[in-house]
């Protein structure tokens, strides 16, 4: 095995957790990041984590499941309206009693989801070097040479890229992002609770909302607060809608008067659809994670819950590549990784794209489709179901990768 250590770029949840994995399966690393320690991060972002990932982070690091699951909360109603009218709701049994096992999912900002990662780093003894990117990558066939932005060079067996979407490891490698992205725009605000709110938890979906002109509406909860998402029509100026007075007046429509200067937080987007061509390079050195590697529209959560299986399966290459005792072992142990992570993350991309064509498609078929669904929905269930299931994009799994994401 190498006495270098792996060098990971980017101390997000997708690095974090490929820290956690590598050092897990007795690995050195060192983990780079090029904001400062004290770095702000706006918004909820990634709110809810699967089941799946909470079992992988808590095979990775024996309670981190468990701890992560207990910062969060599980809203255990969804439910969806098509025009005002409700075509399906469901709650299911919210069981967080001792010893009844990790939940189907956890929802909380992620910023939190950093600060027990940060807290696990910490436990186990792995440092953070703040405030020093990662600007060079140079591979050769036995390892690889890195530059930071502290103007140092530094050695690796391999680097694991989980620099974020701009990734400078993924451009060192000449790896290219392929896609598109959406057509419509939205606009995703974060809510302070009310401590006192009757209001239940859960989860709501509006289709055409009366009360906001028309517009698609999502409503989801998580610990400190509620998300509010409007998918704006193709003549909206979103700017417009995520100004105080209107994204204010929307807020106070879909959540209750008492919400209206409760808004801590607005911001448009129109969400990429990309994934790398590639996720190694030449000789087979590095490894790309998570938004270095991928960018997805949030429908589905695919976004961070991907990337938390990228980085257990790029930790696990990397651990058997350095245990092979013969070079063409080592290198097939990424290049596998690579083309099955690579072929995840098509198949996450291709799945929320699904989820995009089915809220923004104008067709007649669409449209008919969710019409006369929510017209047979008081008498046939599943038809009310596949009108909430859908806006989330298929629920199956990447077909060569374990577990959900």
């Amino acid at each position: 095995m190498s006495e270098d250590p792996v060098i990971v770029a980017g101390a997000g949840p997708t690095g974090m957790v490929a820290a956690l994995g590598l050092r897990a399966r007795g690995v050195p690393v060192e983990v780079y990041e090029a904001e400062p320690e004290d770095r702000e991060r706006p918004g909820s972002r990634a709110i809810f984590v699967h089941g799946a990932t909470l079992r992988t982070l808590d095979t990775i690091h024996p309670g981190l499941g468990y701890d992560l699951a207990e910062e969060g909360m599980i809203w255990p109603t969804r439910r969806t309206l098509f025009r005002g009218e409700e075509v399906f709701s469901r709650t299911y049994e919210n069981d967080r009693s001792a010893g009844a096992g990790l939940p189907p999912f956890t929802s909380l900002p992620q910023v939190w989801t950093e600060d027990v990662l940060l807290d696990t780093l910490e436990e186990v003894g792995i440092d953070v070097t703040w405030d020093t990117p990662v600007e060079r990558v140079e591979t050769r066939a036995d390892g690889v040479t890195v530059g930071t932005g502290d103007g140092e060079t530094r050695e690796a067996s391999y680097v694991v890229g989980a620099d974020g979407a701009g990734s400078t490891v993924r451009k060192e490698i000449g790896a290219d992002f392929t896609g598109d992205q959406s057509a419509n725009s939205f606009i995703i605000a974060d809510v302070e609770e009310v401590s006192d709110d009757p209001r239940p938890p859960e989860r709501v979906f509006h289709y055409d909302d009366p009360d906001l002109g028309g517009r698609n509406l999502l409503i989801v909860p998580f610990q400190g607060g509620w998300r509010v998402d409007v998918q704006c029509k193709p003549d909206d100026d979103p700017e417009r809608i995520a100004s105080d007075e209107v994204i204010a007046e929307y807020t106070a429509r879909a959540l209750g008067e008492r919400y209206r200067d409760r808004v801590e937080w607005v911001s448009t987007y129109q969400f990429k659809q990309v994934n790398a061509e590639a996720y190694t390079g030449e000789h087979d050195r590095v490894l790309l994670a998570g938004e270095a590697a991928h960018l997805f529209a949030p429908f589905g959560a695919r976004g961070m819950n991907s990337g938390i299986a990228d980085a257990d399966a790029v930790a696990s290459a990397i651990a058997g590549a350095l245990a092979a005792d013969v070079d063409a072992v080592a290198r097939a142990e990424i290049a596998e990784c690579a083309e099955r992570r690579q072929r995840a993350g098509e198949w996450n991309k291709d799945a929320a794209a699904q989820a995009l064509e089915y809220l923004q498609g104008e067709s007649l078929v669409t449209k008919a489709k969710k019409r006369l669904a929510a017209a047979a929905a008081d008498y046939y269930e599943p038809a009310g179901e596949w009108l909430d299931d859908a806006p989330y994009g298929p629920h199956g799994s990447p077909p060569v990768s374990i577990g959900q994401y």
